[in-house]
């Protein structure tokens, strides 16, 4: 668990709306914890947060384990600010097993970036949860927005479910892979095609260069086979994260299909968002609940012995916990 520090709401609200980073940084830290205390100031932080008047774009970018997410987030990143972009980073890192902390240190893998003054990068633990993720990041999100970042890049670890969760609550969907791996024919579900608004093929420098651009052809060809006509084609290009070629023609393809939604349409895309977000803060809080019920804390020890001889089986177990936590509520 964080430690919070002592510092009023007003105060987090007048340094993140000066854009400073320790505020910042410190009112992140409150809307992820999972202390009962901090949730009622994260609550209050939160809806008294000012509105940007233009909405950050918020992009999802996910990848193939190798497949150098953070070269690319640091080569995409460090353009943006030299363009005048103020750029927020949130990676959703597995979360360590004895901590809840992030396990991956996403700041020595950007040095450059993370020391860019018009950049603020940070880790963000999953907590185990995928309700955890949700509200973590979309909350982070809405910290960044209020201190003037108007570009937030949301990087996922780049496995299972977490991606759908995150392109739950983006803008655009961005999807890095790598030639010779078989990657854009077999390794990539169904699903990631489904749900991915631009592809791009990283690590397109040398010799590879051929091999990057031939991969993207064939991509865009089971693309064809996997969404219907008359929705946004999801472009396939290539770029090198580590020469820096191609990262701006991939940023156009971002802002592309930002367009293609159009006003009207990202409004109404961000409104079901939050629609979908409501329902996975119930989940949390639910969650939440269950694991700190007095009735459930009593009968917890015992169930799980139980389970684990084999003397009960799960779904017995699990009414036996929903009774014990009904009978405290």
């Amino acid at each position: 668990m964080p430690d919070v520090p002592a510092v009023t709401v007003p105060d987090l609200l007048e340094g993140v709306a000066a854009g400073h980073r320790a505020a910042v940084s410190r009112a992140i830290t409150l809307v992820e914890s999972a202390n009962p205390a901090h949730r009622e100031r994260a609550r209050e932080l939160l809806t008294a947060l000012p509105v940007p008047e233009t909405s950050a774009v918020r992009v999802g970018i996910s990848g193939v384990p190798g497949v150098g997410k953070s070269t690319f987030i640091e080569a995409l990143g460090s353009r943006l600010t030299a363009a005048g972009h103020r750029v927020g980073v949130l990676a959703v890192d597995p979360s360590s097993v004895r901590t809840g902390g992030s396990v991956l240190g996403d700041k020595t893998r950007m040095p450059r970036l993370s020391v860019d003054p018009g950049a603020f990068i940070r880790p963000s633990p999953s907590a185990g949860t995928l309700g955890g993720v949700a509200r973590a990041t979309v909350q982070a999100m809405s910290v960044l927005e209020a201190a003037s970042y108007d570009v937030v890049l949301v990087e996922t670890v780049g496995v299972g479910q977490s991606e759908v969760t995150v392109a739950g609550m983006v803008d655009t969907f961005l999807f890095l892979t790598l030639a010779r791996t078989g990657d854009q024919l077999q390794g990539i579900k169904k699903g990631i095609l489904e749900i991915a608004d631009v592809i791009a093929v990283n690590k397109a420098d040398g010799d590879r260069e051929q091999e990057a651009r031939g991969a993207a052809r064939e991509l865009a060809g089971a693309l064809r086979l996997v969404r219907g006509h008359g929705e946004w084609a999801p472009p396939v290009v290539t770029c090198s994260g580590l020469t820096d070629v191609g990262v701006d023609d991939l940023w156009e393809r971002v802002q592309a299909h930002r367009d293609h939604l159009g006003v009207d349409g990202l409004a109404h895309k961000r409104a079901g968002q939050q629609l979908d977000f409501t329902w996975a803060l119930v989940r949390d809080e639910l969650d939440q609940r269950l694991r700190h019920s007095p009735g459930v804390r009593a009968v917890r020890d015992r169930i799980r012995a139980e389970v684990l001889a084999g003397d009960l089986p799960a779904p017995v177990a699990a009414d036996r916990l929903l009774a014990a936590y009904d009978a405290v509520e």
